[in-house]
């Protein structure tokens, strides 16, 4: 009952001024991108009935509703109360907990393209790795911001970042274990954010590369990385080692992103698109989609969007009123930066394929709703740097 008593310390704000001083910019540059992403998602889906059952809107119209949901949990997360955000920080990290439990459950979890990490459910499937991302974040700001505001400190020890990177242990073991490398990667550059922010010795960089590199020793060494994402680092490192194999996905997203030129074949028009010749277009490789229809233009405008989110997201960190706020929007831009910046190599060959989305602009429920979730935080602690 406590968490639905009503917190009120000072005098509500006038609805029209906390509108006012929403980050408009991160909104427009979050719409921006789901609505390129909406349309990418239609071109390359509304031809290929296997995937639409005859509806060549079914996917655009998902995706939109996957924006809509996911924008009503964005607002409820800008406005509730910081002081529950924290409250609520644990049963978040505990249901994500018991979501990548559940997933390696036989008879829960499903397999889809060799991952174990979905949760089917009658209208839905979920994908729990997904809001880990956003437990993690919440789980390290609130252990380091709690024992540096109880220290009066404003760097948090030695002890206090061990006791965080053990909270971010579980779930980077548990997703290691569906396998899911790509969610792990992006786990382990967002807990090398916030610990590089929170004030501790070097060092502690790089004992985390180090530890980095013995964990993935080990996962190899043990087979706990299946023969395909071992063989994707080969074709990465070798692409024209198996061009008609494993190196298949990346030599079409290139020849896809090069056909496009400079202004794009027009939408619905690109040519490897609408044949069909880039496989899981609509979610991992929607990039391509921009590239051979929209070009470079639109490429590249994808690209600056997220720039502009990137620099919002950074300048709320700086600004946060708290360790607690700094931390978060510090671990959501780091999350957005990586997963954006490996989606997009991975599609231009400069990094290996991993099978994340692209934030915002892949079809998929759980991705989007985790995302628009993380901008609500965002826009939680920006309101909140005004208010005081």
């Amino acid at each position: 009952m406590a968490l639905l008593a009503p917190i009120r310390t000072r005098p509500r704000m006038d609805r029209w001024s906390t509108v006012w001083q929403i980050d408009w910019v991160l909104v427009f540059g979050v719409v921006a991108l789901a609505f390129l992403g909406a349309l990418l998602v239609w071109s390359a889906t509304h031809n290929k009935t296997s995937l639409t059952g005859g509806n060549p809107d079914a996917y655009l119209i998902r995706h939109a509703i996957n924006f809509a949901i996911g924008l009503v949990l964005a607002v409820g997360a800008a406005i509730t109360d910081h002081r529950r955000v924290r409250i609520l920080a644990p049963v978040l990290y505990a249901g994500s907990i018991v979501g990548l439990i559940l997933v390696l459950v036989p008879g829960i979890g499903a397999t889809i393209n060799g991952s174990r990490s979905w949760i089917l459910l009658p209208f839905m499937s979920v994908q729990p790795s997904e809001f880990a991302k956003l437990a993690v974040i919440v789980g390290m700001a609130l252990l380091i911001a709690e024992k540096s505001e109880t220290d009066r400190n404003e760097e948090a020890r030695t002890l206090d970042v061990a006791q965080a990177v053990a909270v971010a242990a579980v779930p980077v073991a548990l997703v290691m274990l569906q396998p899911d490398l790509g969610t792990v990667m992006v786990l382990g550059s967002i807990v090398f954010g916030i610990i590089a922010v929170s004030g501790v010795p070097k060092r502690w960089m790089l004992a985390l590369l180090s530890a980095g590199v013995v964990v993935a020793a080990i996962a190899i060494s043990t087979h706990v990385l299946k023969r395909y994402q071992i063989d994707r680092f080969t074709a990465f490192m070798h692409p024209s080692s198996d061009p008609q194999g494993i190196g298949y996905n990346v030599n079409q997203a290139r020849i896809a992103i090069g056909n496009g030129g400079i202004f794009g074949q027009g939408l619905f028009h690109g040519g490897q698109t609408q044949n069909g010749f880039v496989p899981e277009q609509h979610t991992d490789f929607v990039f391509t989609v921009a590239g051979e229809e929209l070009g470079l233009i639109g490429a590249g405008a994808i690209i600056v969007l997220f720039a502009i989110i990137l620099f919002r997201g950074l300048r709320i960190a700086v600004n946060a009123r708290d360790a607690f706020g700094r931390l978060v929007a510090t671990g959501i831009v780091c999350w957005f930066a990586f997963q954006a910046f490996e989606n997009i190599g991975m599609t231009l060959g400069i990094m290996p394929v991993t099978g994340l989305p692209l934030p915002f602009v892949s079809y998929g429920g759980s991705s989007m709703f985790a995302c628009l979730l993380a901008v609500g935080l965002l826009q939680n602690i920006h309101l909140r740097s005004h208010r005081y």
